[in-house]
């Protein structure tokens, strides 16, 4: 039942504005669950959710996950805009930023999961990626150039 309350939750908080508990606890209550704002109080620890505005100018619940992909957005949008030249060597990227950018924009590289990614390592103005085989730094490349565009 608490794993159906649950997606219930995510469910409404993505399709609705939901300001208070106890406007998550009526919503519930709509669609069926008999709840009591103590347990939607617990619900939204366990869940992590957050406030966070919306477009209207007033706070709302939000997942967190939602909040990543904002943050992933942004980290996208930054690592476009700060990427000089990439280049490769073996099984490692080599990608030149504008100076300062280049810890923000490894974040967007660690936010995007590569499979082919092991890490980066950021200075400055210089990202090292390490990629799994030497075969595959050719394509991260690729991939991190369609990023750019």
């Amino acid at each position: 039942m608490k794993y159906l309350r649950h997606a219930k939750i995510l469910e409404i908080i993505m399709n609705q504005d939901i300001e208070t508990q106890e406007g998550l606890t009526q919503a519930l209550k709509k669609n069926g669950m008999n709840v009591t704002q103590a347990t939607v109080s617990r619900d939204i620890k366990e869940l992590r959710l957050i406030k966070q505005m919306s477009r209207s100018g007033r706070y709302k619940y939000a997942s967190l996950a939602s909040q990543d992909a904002m943050l992933t957005d942004r980290l996208v949008r930054l690592f476009k805009e700060s990427i000089v030249s990439l280049d490769h060597a073996g099984n490692i990227v080599v990608l030149r930023t504008i100076p300062a950018a280049a810890q923000a924009a490894a974040s967007a590289i660690d936010a995007a999961n590569f499979d082919e990614v092991v890490g980066t390592i950021a200075g400055d103005d210089t990202i090292f990626v390490v990629v799994r085989e030497a075969n595959q730094a050719e394509d991260v490349q690729e991939k991190f150039r369609k990023l750019t565009d």
